[in-house]
This record gives structure tokens, C-alpha cells and sequence, in this order.
């Protein structure tokens, strides 16, 4: 897979600010969910035009929700300054169950995405193992000769499917990971919802394969 970012080096020091300022920076950070320190760094990264691994990531989650924001089909939700935000999707069954796509990014580049349905029908939970379990052998059937290190790593593991991102290299830019991110999960859901539908196996493999060979590979 690509080589990854590297981890931003930090060191500790000392400034000199007053009290007040101290007050008014500590409730700011409390109510923006971050440490002292993490909003000064923040702040000062914005003032001096440094983007941070927390900046790229944020940068990224707000590019994913333009995307998505208004379609009928996956609704975003972000926390902002997380490092991690979700996607529902409503399926087309009795009780509309919802399928929960959450994507974690790391500092260092590369992160995961966790799909899970909250369910209380056997019936559906058996059909949704089914399908991801057939998805992750879709990858490591098709896609995993087509990376570097030959593997895609997706695990199936009581209903919930965990899928590794790769760390991308420092130069992509946001729109272009946030856009694959994106893709690849409107292909997810828009085949599991047709495999619940009645679309065969091989509908969603060929369904599959057509987008594998129209798509730069960033995951």
C-alpha cells in the first residue's frame, strides 16, 4: 500500500500568558471538546498557515459531508474536532434499520471503517453477515493483487465488519481521499442494499469489478 504520513514531532514548552487569557482559552477549549493545549496548537497552526494532522483530518470529514449532505441515501454525522465521523443509511425493511458506516482516521495517515447494523431480527443480521463476509472475500480476491503488499485485511467479527484504510501519502489532498472515502462507501452500501433486494452474488461481483476498473485505488 502507499507509504503513510509521518507522526508530527511535538515538544514541550513554556509561555508566559496571562490569566485572563488562560480563562477565556480554557472555557473556549471546553466547549470545543479539546485540552488547553490542543486549542493553542490549533490556534497558532491557523495563524501561521501549518496544517496539522488534526486539521487534515477535520479538512477531510467536512469534504466527506459536502458530499454527502442532501442525498437520500447516507447522512453524515460529524463531531467536530473527532477523529472519527459516521454515516446512516436506512434500509428498505420492516422497522427501517439503519447501517452505521464509521470511519476513524489517525494521526499518522491510514485509519479504519467499521460497518455495523443495529438489528433485532435474526433473519436480517444472518443476511447482512452473509453479504460482508462475501465482500471481504471480493477484495481479497480482486483488489489485494492490485496493492503493494497484496492484502486488504477486512475482518467479520459478530456483525461488524472492520475494513483498514491505507495511510496515503502526504500530498494527497483532502478532496481526493475524501472523495474516494466517499466512493467506496456508496458502492458498499448501494451493493448491500441490492444483495438484500434479490441482486445475485454475481450481479454484485460484476457490479463490483466495473467500479474496481473505473476508480483510482486510494483504499
Amino acid at each position: 500500500m502507499a507509504a503513510g504520513r509521518r507522526g508530527v514531532k511535538k515538544t514541550l514548552y513554556s509561555l508566559m500568558l496571562s490569566d485572563e487569557v488562560v480563562r477565556e482559552v480554557d472555557a473556549l477549549a471546553h466547549r470545543s471538546g479539546l485540552s488547553r493545549s490542543a486549542l493553542v496548537d490549533r490556534i497558532l497552526a491557523e495563524t501561521v498557515s501549518v496544517t496539522t494532522p488534526e486539521r487534515r483530518i477535520g479538512e477531510i470529514f467536512r469534504q466527506v459531508e459536502v458530499l454527502t449532505a442532501g442525498g437520500p441515501e447516507l447522512v453524515p454525522l460529524v463531531t467536530p474536532n473527532a477523529r472519527s465521523m459516521s454515516l446512516k443509511s436506512c434500509l428498505a425493511y420492516k422497522y427501517r434499520p439503519t447501517v452505521k458506516y464509521e470511519v476513524e482516521l489517525c494521526r499518522s495517515g491510514g485509519g479504519t471503517l467499521l460497518v455495523s447494523c443495529r438489528t433485532r431480527s435474526p433473519e436480517l443480521q444472518a443476511e447482512l453477515e452473509e453479504f460482508l463476509d462475501r465482500w471481504r472475500r471480493l477484495e481479497e480476491a480482486h483488489l489485494a493483487p492490485l496493492l503493494d503488499d497484496g492484502q486488504v485485511g477486512g475482518e467479520l467479527d459478530g456483525g461488524r465488519f472492520t475494513r483498514p484504510l491505507a495511510a496515503l501519502p502526504e500530498e494527497t489532498d483532502c478532496r481526493s481521499v475524501a472523495g474516494a472515502l466517499t466512493d467506496y462507501i456508496r458502492l458498499l452500501d448501494r451493493l448491500l442494499k441490492g444483495s438484500l433486494d434479490g441482486l445475485s452474488p454475481e450481479d454484485v461481483e460484476r457490479a463490483y469489478m466495473a467500479d474496481l476498473d473505473g476508480r483510482a485505488i486510494l483504499f
